[in-house]
Order: structure tokens, then C-alpha cells, then sequence
């Protein structure tokens, strides 16, 4: 009786883990995605860089509050509360 139940759970078990295999594509996906990701990040850094430069002098204070204040604006419009913040 025991062995019939094991080997039922090792059944699910196998053919749960064979839906979700790991492959060589979804692998270069994934990684695409986040370098992808990141390079567009590091791409509005350098732009928020240079309206500092142009702008502010190079002095980040003023873009740094104004980031602080979009964000949270762009937090709370979609519900109406900050709960994301709550996370932090």
C-alpha cells in the first residue's frame, strides 16, 4: 500500500518537473530579457545624468527630489495608496 502511494507521488512529481524543463532557449530568453532590462536602465541613467549636467550643474539634489516625488506619484495613482511602499 505504501509503495503504491510513493510511487504515485514520484509519478506527479516527474511529470510536473517535465512541463518545466529548463533549456538552452528558455535560459537565453530569460537572460536576454534581463539584459535587455538592464541596458535600458543604464540608458536613463546616463540621460538623467546629463540633464543634471545641463541643467543643475551636475548637482543631483533637485532631480533626486523630483524622482522621489514622480515615483511616489506614479505609486499611488493607479489605486489611491502607497501599500507598494509598504514592502519597502
Amino acid at each position: 500500500m505504501q509503495d503504491t502511494q510513493s510511487s504515485k507521488r514520484k509519478s506527479v512529481i516527474l511529470k510536473l518537473m517535465s512541463k518545466h524543463k529548463i533549456t538552452l532557449q528558455y535560459l537565453a530568453k530569460n537572460i536576454s530579457i534581463v539584459i535587455g532590462l538592464v541596458l535600458i536602465w543604464r540608458g536613463i541613467w546616463y540621460v538623467l545624468d546629463g540633464l543634471d549636467k545641463w541643467l543643475f550643474d551636475g548637482s543631483h539634489t533637485w532631480t533626486a527630489l523630483i524622482g522621489i516625488i514622480i515615483g511616489l506619484i506614479i505609486l499611488y495613482l493607479p489605486d489611491r495608496y502607497l501599500k507598494e511602499i509598504e514592502k519597502l
